[in-house]
């Protein structure tokens, strides 16, 4: 691992040859948790910005046909967030890569719905649980536009998603509102926020992605919370969505409901991990989405949800999931998941020198770390020593 001033001096380098002076900076040294964020966000300089509409030949169905649709998948991921976008004319966006051992995860999952190139990647703000699998998306397909605000952190997860940005000789575009990343007809596609310059709480440097098909929207939030629904709200951007990604996996910390309001949504996803250890999704969110009628789904019990727009109607699939375990649905049910051979049947446990957490050596996510980040332990007691976390999923 590379010492912080040798970290400092690449994000400095990079920054100035790939974001185009940008003079962020932060004092953040460790990936910190979305829901206990203190990450000093930079300022912004307050010289105009020329990004606003990007230039791009254009795609090959301008206006989408009827037999055309938009597909927005989101992805099973746990505590984290990951969004795949098929666009009716071809294109497709991916918003948030999960954290770092779900890269390989994501990589596999474009790739089984025939992704070979993302025209869009959006990092909606530095957290490890939101670009944490970005760098092996990067590496993995053609890359077309990346947009990421402009504010940076020194991670070990924010440095991997630099350097292979610069491997691959792209260029980062600053994700706020007012941006257009597409405009073709009856498909749109904005940011809204942040609207600001200014975040104590790196949450509300999310980037929110609002996407319109015919009379149909979705609202992508990342992990926005108050103060950005606030701006938003003022800024009087349409906000107004049939589908909410629910802000911060579900914490009472989004949500308000004047926002809630302002988008009415039809149905709401909250992307969260079973048990997690920070009881997302609050109670006093759901409370909310109950009141206003919204059909609730949750990656920690329907799996991985697949919304399909025709441009007037959409429709629901839970695919589901035997990778991570289930927390139960109303009715007290839980989904099944993979099984897990007992302790030390193989001997011994994995861990991951770039997540910090080690697993069993039957884990799926064992299995996927790769060759230098790969590390072994005689003893659980011995992985704990060293600093490492247990896998959430086989539970060692």
């Amino acid at each position: 691992m590379m010492k912080r001033s040798a970290i400092l001096a690449l994000i400095l380098a990079f920054l100035l040859a790939v974001l185009a002076g940008c003079s962020s900076s932060s004092t953040s040294t460790s990936d910190q948790p979305a829901a206990n964020a203190k990450t000093i966000a930079s300022t912004v300089p307050s010289k105009p910005q020329t990004d606003n509409q990007e230039s791009r030949p254009p795609a090959a169905n301008p206006q989408p046909s009827g037999d055309r649709v938009l597909k927005v998948h989101f992805l099973d991921v746990g505590q984290a967030d990951s969004i795949l976008v098929q666009f009716p004319n071809g294109q497709n966006m991916l918003v948030d890569a999960g954290n770092n051992d779900d890269g390989p995860v994501v990589v596999s999952y474009l790739k089984s719905k025939g992704v070979s190139r993302i025209d869009y990647l959006v990092g909606t703000h530095p957290h490890e649980d939101h670009i944490g699998g970005m760098d092996n998306v990067i590496r993995a397909f053609d890359i077309g536009q990346v947009y990421m605000p402009r504010v940076t952190t020194t991670t070990k997860t924010f440095e991997d998603v630099l350097l292979a940005v610069k491997e691959k000789g792209l260029k980062i575009s600053t994700a706020k509102a007012g941006v257009t990343v597409l405009d073709q007809g009856s498909l749109k596609v904005n940011f809204v926020a942040p609207c600001g310059s200014n975040y104590e709480d790196l949450n509300n440097w999310s980037a929110v992605t609002r996407i319109q098909y015919g009379s149909t929207a979705f609202l992508l939030t990342g992990d926005a919370e108050a103060q950005s629904e606030e701006e938003m709200l003022a800024s009087r951007a349409n906000l107004k969505a049939d589908v909410l990604k629910v802000g911060h996996h579900g914490s009472s910390s989004s949500t308000t409901p004047a926002f809630l309001k302002a988008v009415a949504p039809k149905y709401a996803v909250i992307s969260v991990g079973a048990w997690n250890d920070y009881g997302h999704p609050h109670k006093e969110t759901l409370a909310k989405l109950a009141n206003a009628g919204v059909q609730v789904y949750r990656t920690d019990r329907d799996g991985t949800v697949v919304f399909t727009s025709d441009g007037k109607n959409i429709t629901v699939e839970k695919l589901g999931s035997t990778i991570r375990p289930r927390a139960p649905d109303a009715g007290g049910v839980v989904a099944p998941t993979a099984p897990v051979t007992p302790t030390g049947s193989k001997g011994g446990y994995i861990g991951n020198k770039n997540s910090k957490k080690f697993h069993r050596p039957d884990c799926r996510w064992a299995a996927e770390i790769a060759p230098q980040n790969r590390v072994e332990f005689k003893t659980r007691e011995e992985a704990v020593a060293a600093g490492y976390v247990p896998c959430k999923v086989c539970r060692p």
